[in-house]
């Protein structure tokens, strides 16, 4: 690292405008992440998420601002940058027609690792991800989790001490969805820095340590999940149902999923 700093990853009033239809994608993007923590990137569609990515992973240039990744420029030292990061994005950039041991040692092999070092690593890599008995299945065959396991090994071929995760959980169900994160869990216990985008709320509280809602390419909140939570305030949810009894086993229903004890209104079942 070049600098002193404790961050992993910063950027600094990042601004970046597409001339096709005059789009302020970013609008003055601000961010750190720490050494082997996770940073929640949350938005809806269009916020300015993905190009944030694409800009921090040298994909894109900024039209003013500045990046650092482990203390080297984005911009001026962009080789060195995209040696020291994996990158997985929305889609899973894998071959269907390879396997996924092929598609492994194919990216190893772009990484100019020899033969030998190359099918040691996708070995490696198919244990860890849990697809050993699927590495020599071609990928037409894998369901959308398993290929979404096979991206992120992939990017993580060279050992990148920072990982950019673009929305990686999107299109998968709910079981995939928490196997993932589970996997990201072990990455970042193991000292990996990850940026990670997202739609969702439950996803970010559950992976990050600090949290930054963008929109409109602008940084709108920051803080810890819990901190955000807290400025949302209590959500009431008001549910109708026919009888008392319903209502009654409703209850008991949601007193146990919640820290909140539900309260009946008789005169409005």
């Amino acid at each position: 690292m070049s600098t002193n700093s404790p961050y992993a990853v910063e950027a600094h009033d990042l601004v970046k405008v597409f001339p096709r239809g005059n789009v302020r994608a970013l609008d003055g993007v601000s961010l750190h992440v720490e050494e082997g923590t996770i940073l929640g990137l949350l938005g809806p569609n269009g916020a300015g998420k993905t190009t944030a990515v694409r800009i921090l992973s040298t994909i894109l240039s900024p039209d003013s601002g500045r990046a650092s990744i482990l203390g080297h420029d984005v911009v001026k030292e962009a080789e060195t940058v995209r040696r020291t990061i994996g990158l997985a994005g929305q889609y899973a950039a894998v071959d269907e027609n390879l396997t996924g041991r092929e598609n492994i040692r194919m990216v190893a092999r772009l990484s100019h690792m020899s033969w030998k070092e190359s099918r040691a690593r996708a070995t490696a890599l198919l244990k860890d991800f849990g697809l050993s008995d699927a590495g020599d299945r071609v990928l037409k065959t894998y369901s959308g989790g398993m290929r979404r396991r096979l991206d992120l090994a992939a990017a993580l071929v060279g050992h990148p001490p920072v990982l950019f995760l673009d929305e990686p959980t999107t299109g998968l169900d709910p079981q995939s969805r928490q196997d993932l994160w589970g996997v990201i869990e072990n990455l970042v216990a193991g000292g990996t820095t990850v940026l990670l985008t997202t739609q969702y709320l439950e996803e970010a509280d559950r992976l990050a340590r600090n949290i930054i809602v963008v929109d409109h390419g602008r940084v709108i909140a920051e803080g810890t999940p819990a901190e955000l939570k807290a400025r949302l305030g209590t959500s009431v949810v008001s549910i109708s149902l026919s009888d008392n009894e319903t209502a009654r086993r409703a209850a008991t229903l949601v007193a146990h999923i919640s820290d909140k004890e539900p309260i009946i209104d008789h005169n409005n079942v």
